[in-house]
């Protein structure tokens, strides 16, 4: 394999098939348009209501899931709860398992919640938030933290 890229290079020629694809060269471009095409975004607030309950030190987190089927996120992101209200954007990039990504899905859920923990999983008294089913490349998507886990 190493003879052949040599070779490839002294030559002037591009990297063999199987070369590229063991090098971490990017995927093709059209799966690359897709991944782009399904990202969301929007923004994440707090409730004035609950607003008092956040300290500068808890973990948000904000995830996308399928509107329905397994509950398992298709992207998250984790910030400080200091860097609310944010404005965020998730896509394919941000998926937890391979397959699970916003553009496998017909339809996404985004919530939002603040861990008094840090810990991934709702715990009672975390703060969330959650909006609509929207599609996979919505953007200006409002989700405003105002409910508590029981």
């Amino acid at each position: 394999m190493i003879a052949e890229v040599e070779s490839a290079k002294r030559e002037g020629k591009g990297l063999p098939m199987s070369s590229a694809r063991s090098s971490g060269e990017p995927a093709p471009q059209k799966s690359e348009a897709k991944a782009a095409a399904s990202a969301i975004s929007g923004r994440v607030d707090v409730s004035a209501a609950l607003a008092s309950r956040v300290a500068l030190s808890d973990t948000v987190f904000i995830y996308a899931r399928a509107a329905s089927g397994p509950r398992m996120p298709l992207a998250v992101l984790r910030i400080p709860a200091k860097e609310l209200p944010r404005n965020f954007s998730l896509d394919d990039s941000m998926s937890m398992a391979s397959g699970a990504t916003l553009s496998s899905a017909p339809s996404i859920v985004v919530e939002a919640r603040i861990s008094k923990s840090g810990n991934a999983i709702p715990q009672s008294g975390d703060l969330f938030g959650r909006s609509g089913s929207v599609k996979p490349g919505a953007s200006g998507i409002a989700i405003t933290i105002d409910q508590v886990v029981p």
